[in-house]
């Protein structure tokens, strides 16, 4: 009985595992062709010429806190060397750039929150602060110095990629120097201390303290200092109570 009942189901699956198939590879074809159309592809108007117009755009939502903001100017250089060594060229590049900082608090859980019931000090756990991808503003750049004997297209087009993603680097790794790192840290401290009293203040503990860590900060020495023994959820539950 039970095999009758399988022959059916054996009929139709080389069909159905061709068909699934078949509708994965034009699906993938699908994607790719979008975004070669997306980043590749030229717009133009009836007469053939290049236009100026959004290609694709995508909104999304965010959870993450910007907590400051990095600004600056980089210089940049680049060299291309071509005609078997003849032709060498280079370009110095200056632009500004700016990077924000950001504190993820989509993961912040009650675990998170300690609370120090003889000081009144609430203690947050926070996630580390992130840069993000530096904005490189080329498009206000204030220095442009190409040199070489002869500079063809592709050569400039080159140098004008090389100094981009040098700038690029530079910038980033500037953003993420130690001394950057805990400037941010600074700012987030001060802001995720804000948001986390408001609530606070509206439960009756005006007076309470808000301390905020992050990962480089947090060892066993330093927490030694605080009797942290009741949730942060339990306290404002038995507040509620209280009234």
């Amino acid at each position: 009985m039970a095999d009758a009942l399988k022959r059916p189901w054996r009929r139709y699956a080389g069909p159905v595992g061709a068909a699934l198939l078949i509708l994965g590879v034009g699906g993938a074809m699908m994607v790719g062709w979008q975004r070669y159309n997306r980043d590749y592809v030229v717009t133009t108007e009836d007469d053939g010429s290049a236009v100026t117009r959004i290609i694709a755009e995508k909104i999304s939502g965010a959870s993450a806190l910007r907590v400051s903001r990095l600004n600056g100017t980089v210089q940049a250089t680049a060299q291309d060397v071509r005609g078997f060594g003849w032709l060498k060229s280079d370009q110095v590049v200056k632009m500004p750039y700016m990077v924000d900082y950001f504190v993820d608090l989509s993961g912040l859980a009650a675990r998170d929150l300690e609370w120090d019931e003889k000081s009144r000090t609430l203690i947050v756990n926070a996630p580390d602060v992130k840069p993000d991808t530096p904005n490189v503003d080329e498009a206000r750049r204030t220095l442009v110095r190409t040199g070489g004997l002869f500079v063809t297209r592709e050569a400039g087009e080159e140098l004008s990629r090389k100094a981009s993603l040098h700038a690029q680097a530079r910038a980033q790794a500037s953003s993420r120097s130690p001394e950057r790192m805990a400037q941010a840290r600074e700012y987030g401290r001060t802001a995720i201390a804000r948001i986390m009293g408001a609530p606070l203040g509206a439960m009756g503990f005006g007076d309470a303290r808000v301390i905020v860590t992050f990962p480089p900060e947090r060892r066993d020495d330093d927490r030694e200092r605080w009797d942290v023994t009741t949730p942060i959820n339990d306290v404002l539950a038995n507040r509620r109570q209280a009234r």
